[in-house]
Formats: C-alpha cells, structure tokens, sequence
C-alpha cells in the first residue's frame, strides 16, 4: 500500500460527501459534530498515539485511514453505525485498490469503536477508540444559523463538549502512560457532571491503553481524576 493511500481516501468524491450526509444526519437527531473536522482530529491523534509508541508507517497509515472513515455509517442509521460503517469502508477500500490484509484492519477498528460493542482489539482499533473518545471540544456543539449558541438548548453532552476549552492526548513512553488532559470552563459543566457523562468511554479508553501497553490517566482543570 502506498504511504499516500490516506491521502488518496481523504479526497475520494464517494468518502467525502458520505461524510457530510452522516454528519446532516446525526445533526438532525441532536448529535454534535461528526463532520470533516472530528474525523480530521481523531486521525491526528492517533497517529501521534502509534507514532509515539514506534509502530510502523503503515500501521500508522492504517489508522489514520480508519479515523477518516470510521463515523460514516452514521448515514445509514446511529444505531450499529460501527457495523454498517465496516461494510461500506469495506467497499470504499476495495475500489481504491487497497490490499485485502490491510482492508481487514481497516474494518476491524472500525467496527469496534462504538461504546456498545467496542473492543480494543488492534493497536489500529485501540488508537482509534482513545483518539475518538478524547474528542471532547467546544466546536463540536451546533449553532444556530446565524452562528449563535442557544445553551437553553444543551442537554448533558451539549454542556460538557462546551465547557471543554482545551484537550491534549499526551503518550509518556518511559512511565507507559497515557494522559487525557482537559482544561474545563465550570460555568458550563461541573468536573463531576463532566466525568459522570464520560465515564464509560473512559473505561473504554482504559482497556485500549492497555491493548497499547499503556496505563490511563485522565487530568481535568490540573486535578487527576483517574
């Protein structure tokens, strides 16, 4: 496989706009943002994951292509969105061209991101699922039309993505550690309420460390919560 394939899968016309109708999608349902800008991010992240810890240019290729690609089941339904996700990555992957093994990978992680059946089965998919879970940002909350935020709107995860200011992934090799820093604005979201809506993708998140080798730490407004 070529180390230009994410390239050539990130500007493909089919990838491309079924990423922004599962995105109309899940905003008509109420969901934040799984647009360019998410999957952007979640391939960044794990990159710098898999590259901290030394893995190969082509699993880190792998992982990056399963990023871009991993919500774009949404566009079938929310529901097993992992699942239906796989299969048309599966499709997309086969037409560019992409070999079998490396196909498999791909669907592999993503089919095993979701909260409801996730497992960290690869350091692929373990990448994918921290990087995923850790996209917790005040951009990722819709606005109106004309560009405002209605917080009279917020439910719980409304609250919390818009009170997180800044989120750092940061991998330390020597101590085996990975941290999930975040820096909270409290008139939003209390660090209780912010922890109590993401402790399952927490746990998650420390299973995939541990397919990773890594022990997880979670640190919010300079306090260790986990």
């Amino acid at each position: 496989m070529s180390e230009l394939f994410f390239d050539k899968v990130r500007n493909d016309p089919e990838v491309m706009a079924y990423i922004a109708a599962a995105d109309d999608i899940v905003e008509a349902i109420g969901y934040t943002e799984h647009a360019f800008a998410h999957v952007g991010r979640v391939a960044s992240v794990a990159e710098n994951i898999l590259r901290t810890l030394g893995y190969s240019d082509h699993d880190i290729e792998l992982a990056k292509i399963a990023s871009w690609l991993h919500d774009i089941g949404n566009l079938v339904n929310r529901k097993d969105h992992a699942q239906s996700g796989a299969l048309m990555a599966q499709q997309i992957l086969l037409r560019l061209g992409m070999p079998y093994a490396d196909v498999a990978s791909v669907v592999t992680a993503i089919g095993h991101h979701d909260e409801s059946v996730a497992e960290p089965v690869t350091p692929i998919a373990a990448a994918l699922i921290i990087a995923d879970k850790a996209d917790v940002r005040r951009t990722r909350v819709r606005r109106e039309e004309d560009g405002t935020i209605d917080e009279a709107a917020f439910d719980m995860h409304d609250r919390v993505n818009y009170s997180a200011v800044k989120t750092r992934v940061q991998v330390k090799t020597e101590e085996k550690e990975l941290w999930l820093l975040i820096e909270i604005d409290t008139r939003y979201s209390s660090v209780m309420e912010f922890f109590e809506a993401f402790l399952t993708r927490m746990q998650l998140c420390r299973r995939a460390c541990e397919k990773l080798g890594l022990t997880f730490h979670m640190n919010i407004n300079d306090t260790a919560i986990l």
